[in-house]
């Protein structure tokens, strides 16, 4: 496997973060990626299989940092393992828990740039919000994240990296020992497939940094990792991948990842959602709910999501809850509608409507046959809300940030 060195970081896509130690992360690589490495790494065939089936287990089914703890593999071997490569885990700069029980880390890469994710507890699941870009090109008008600039993609390890923290802060991990694979079996296991089950992080969502169909690449390797059936196993119908409408990418999307699809619509007329998403002015309203329409695997069972944030008199009329309507109807799109409560930020151009404008709005709506829920706003007293992300780098020097993390380090001694 080659890896990159230094290269653009908003147009060509990196697959690792290369390490200041030259050992290479492993995290976010596929079974076949890891036997590759072992392969040049000097293991014969044979080897290089057992062993890479052996790692990606560890890794993704019992999460697994430390080659010692790899106990069906021969001691001998894990020195080996741990001269040439290490399993990474971002790097948390600031950790914050929201008074309705949301949390929200700020996390670093290798190459210290910086990004979030939240995870949102309900009685009946847990979301997991991730990032996919560090800062954002779309400059959504109505987005925290927006007005940042774009500074690269995301890896697959950087974006799997999401999800193994969350476990490892949920103690969501089988316990016990694996047996069945190697020389060094242990009596004791609870060997079985890993679901979600009983555990607190049950979806996930990609609508936090970025839009992850500019990083279609490294965003599709992960989440097949998310979804292998040896290691987290998380069910492609509880991931939602979230577009403000790359409409060329989201057939592929479809094809080629399969995960439940969200639109942020946001306007149903050119000249509104021209300003707010000003995507719009590449692939319009129509061109973006025909590619809706012809999205792979949509039906009743699995609907496709319009994010529609309300804004005070700019998208909220009752005209254009009927105009929304009579487009879902018009391209005849198995959908739902989520109306998401503005949530301010400093210097936001606008303002939320009102809880009776949205309710009303709401209304005509399901009165239509089309489910239209008004999303409980969660997190807004540590910026953890629907497009309130922006990293902390940007709201905080980095001489305080430096010392957040100083302070975790010798927290942990």
């Amino acid at each position: 496997m080659q890896i990159p060195g230094h290269i653009d970081p908003v147009v060509t896509p990196r697959a690792i973060t290369p390490r200041s130690d030259g050992r290479i992360d492993l995290m976010g690589l596929s079974h076949l990626q890891i036997k590759q490495l072992f392969l040049e790494s000097q293991l014969d065939d044979k080897a290089a299989k057992l062993r890479s089936k052996q790692v990606f287990h560890w890794i993704y089914h019992r999460g697994v940092t430390d080659f010692e703890m790899m106990t069906d593999i021969a001691k001998t071997m894990r020195p080996w393992l741990a001269q040439r490569f290490v399993i990474g885990r971002p790097e948390v700069i600031e950790a914050q828990v929201s008074s309705d029980g949301t949390r929200k880390w700020l996390l670093r890469t290798d190459d210290a740039q910086d990004y979030e994710m939240v995870f949102i507890p309900d009685a009946d699941r847990g979301t997991l919000c991730i990032s996919s870009q560090v800062g954002c090109t779309l400059n959504c008008r109505f987005c925290h994240t927006g007005t940042m600039r774009l500074v690269r993609n995301l890896t697959p390890g950087e974006i799997v990296g999401q999800v193994m923290l969350a476990r490892d802060a949920l103690g969501e991990w089988p316990k016990g020992n694996m047996a069945g694979f190697g020389e060094e079996d242990d009596e004791d296991d609870d060997t079985g497939h890993y679901t979600s089950d009983g555990r607190m992080l049950t979806n996930i969502v990609l609508m936090g940094m970025g839009e992850p169909l500019y990083n279609f690449d490294n965003v599709r390797d992960a989440l097949k990792v998310v979804m292998h059936g040896d290691g987290l196993a998380l069910s492609k119908r509880r991931i939602t991948l979230s577009t403000s409408g790359v409409v060329p990418m989201m057939e592929k999307a479809g094809e080629e990842i399969g995960v439940n699809l969200a639109v942020s619509l946001h306007a149903v007329s050119k000249d509104i959602r021209d300003e707010i998403v000003p995507l719009n002015r590449k692939y319009g309203i129509e061109e973006l709910l025909q590619a809706c329409a012809d999205y792979p695997g949509a039906n009743n069972a699995r609907r496709i999501t319009f994010e529609y944030v309300m804004l005070k008199d700019k998208n909220d009329s009752d005209d254009d809850a009927r105009e929304l309507v009579r487009l879902i109807k018009q391209y005849q799109l198995p959908a739902k509608v989520n109306l998401i409560p503005f949530n301010p930020w400093p210097g936001a151009p606008y303002e939320c409507s009102t809880p009776e404008r949205i309710r009303a709005f709401s209304n005509l709506i399901f009165e239509a046959g089309i489910s239209a829920p008004i999303r409980t706003p969660r997190g807004r007293d540590i910026m953890a809300a629907c497009g309130q992300l922006k990293s902390a780098s940007e709201k905080k020097s980095r001489a305080e940030l430096d010392k957040l993390a100083e302070e975790k380090q010798a927290a942990l001694g």
